[in-house]
């Protein structure tokens, strides 16, 4: 089993049995794991962070109305499906986040988007694994509260890596 592999059958188990699991007791009842694409090692990137010479603070719009703060930091350039692409990077206290919603979304992704939690490497690198691509809990149900991916970071490529869109009965998917 690969480390991506691990990490997902770690995540199902947590998202079935443990009582902080986003899904409620009925969706636990009849989950049977979530659905991600393959492993694509050619979405794994270790990107130099444009910094912006101004970090202004935002407040990001949540799927409850409310309000999240972050720091606009930088952005990262990269490509996907042989096409060009950016997305903003934020910062918050617990570290970098980057929210974005691709070609796929509604189709394949979530139709609010996806989220990256990438961390600095010791070459002073960004590692942005999109296989790590994760849906926010607002994509399980209307419980949680999850900032809303700003319009900066929507993107015209597809990103067929990480979670794919979340259906809450087998007969769904």
């Amino acid at each position: 089993m690969t480390q991506l592999e691990t990490q997902r059958a770690q995540k199902d188990d947590f998202f079935a049995h443990h009582p902080q699991s986003p899904l409620t007791a009925e969706q636990r009842a009849h989950f049977t794991g979530l659905d991600y694409f393959p492993e694509n090692p050619a979405l794994r990137f270790e990107l130099e962070i444009e910094e912006f010479p101004q970090k202004e603070a935002v407040q990001m719009q949540t799927s409850t109305g409310d309000q999240q703060q972050y720091t606009r930091f930088g952005k990262v350039h990269f490509s996907a499906a042989g096409h060009p692409a950016a997305l903003t990077v934020y910062q918050s206290q617990h570290g970098f986040f980057i929210p974005f919603v691709d070609s796929l979304a509604s189709t394949e992704t979530y139709a609010a988007g996806r989220y990256l939690d990438p961390h600095i490497l010791p070459n002073g690198r960004l590692l942005v694994d999109f296989n790590q691509a994760y849906n926010p809990y607002c994509a399980y149900n209307d419980r949680w509260s999850c900032p809303l991916t700003p319009f900066e970071n929507r993107l015209s490529v597809p990103i067929r890596a990480g979670e794919k869109i979340f259906h809450t009965t087998p007969e769904a998917a």
